[in-house]
């Protein structure tokens, strides 16, 4: 088959179109996928800059995100079958051969069926923005109905499911923009407050907006300096949830304001072969496709590029300004 194949880390001009052996079940319960899309995010882009998880040795396939038609399937296999058109975040860490390839080879446990109102790429592009989304929104920040959020880039591929999974929980939803064109966009998609951060110091808005008083819950996904700058916009004994590693973080304001952090990597159940956390994962998928035939969940894909060309899918991810997505796709 062919796959994109990162020999080393590096540049994207490191990403090379290579044919590779087809992968072959080897357990009961394996699915082997014929893989039409695979969705494209910045943790693509930081394992090529700096190399994959798990101490796995390069060369490596990326990409978490796949969806595509099953082929065959293991004797043990119940819940899905040949034919059947899935969805699912597995490998692409360095682990397991992720979805930069004709075909993946994924236990039927992490696998879900793909949203038929969905096409491949708008499929591929959701697992990962979706289960990192939920997980941050409801696993680690307990967010409930009534209560207010301030998502940090509304526009962005994490972003903007996250606008729409609060807005599904009830809750009044603040998000940082970075232009007209993308505050019209998250306010499309359910967002009751839109800061253009660029030009406005969004504490004040934030304040300004909960009556001095300040969020419920801040989801940091963009970075550096975020978190930290997030502590006045939350209320006194509110809760954060960074995507990110805290590094040279001063959190004594965030003491003396009794809010609690919470670490967010929707990873940690392939790193480390959590079967149970593994399974809530599908179940976060299953809820997600649900959602999407509902009408309550979309997914923006800004643009598609074919296996080929990931390199250059990779510099447009990598330049952070992309709204929604970007996928590869596979004929």
């Amino acid at each position: 088959m062919q796959a994109i194949v990162m020999p080393v880390a590096g540049g994207p001009e490191v990403l090379e179109l290579r044919e590779v052996p087809d992968p072959i079940l080897t357990g009961e319960r394996d699915l082997l996928i014929q893989l039409r899309a695979a969705g494209v995010n910045p943790l693509d882009t930081k394992l090529r800059g700096r190399g994959t998880y798990g101490g796995g040795e390069e060369p490596a396939i990326l990409g978490c995100d796949g969806a595509g038609v099953v082929e065959a399937a293991g004797a043990g296999c119940t819940r899905l079958a040949p034919g059947d058109e899935v969805f699912f975040c597995n490998g692409g860490i360095g682990i397991e051969p992720g979805c930069y390839a004709e075909y993946a080879v994924v236990d039927e446990r992490w696998v879900a069926a793909k949203p038929p109102s969905l096409d491949f790429a708008e499929a591929a592009s959701l697992p990962l923005v979706a289960l990192t989304a939920w997980e941050s929104l409801f696993d680690q920040g307990r967010l409930e109905a009534g209560e207010s959020v301030l998502i940090h880039a509304g526009a962005g591929g994490v972003g903007h499911v996250a606008v729409q999974l609060a807005r599904v929980a009830g809750a009044r939803i603040l998000t940082t923009v970075g232009s007209e064109a993308k505050a019209r966009f998250a306010r499309d998609l359910g967002a009751h407050e839109t800061i253009a951060y660029r030009d406005t110091d969004f504490v004040e808005a934030v304040r300004a907006a909960t009556g001095d008083n300040g969020v419920d819950l801040a989801c940091d996904i963009v970075g550096p300096g975020i978190l930290e700058a997030s502590f006045p916009a939350v209320r006194f004994y509110g809760r954060l949830v960074t995507l990110h590693q805290p590094k040279d973080v001063d959190f004594s304001l965030a003491r003396l304001r009794n809010q609690a952090i919470h670490l967010e990597l929707m990873l940690s159940p392939m790193y480390f072969g959590l079967p149970q956390a593994r399974a809530h994962h599908t179940e976060i998928l299953e809820r997600c496709s649900d959602l999407v035939e509902e009408g309550w969940l979309r997914v923006h894909l800004e643009r598609t590029f074919p296996l080929a060309e990931a390199a250059e899918a990779h510099r447009v991810v990598a330049e952070g300004h992309t709204t929604g997505k970007v996928a590869l796709t596979l004929d």
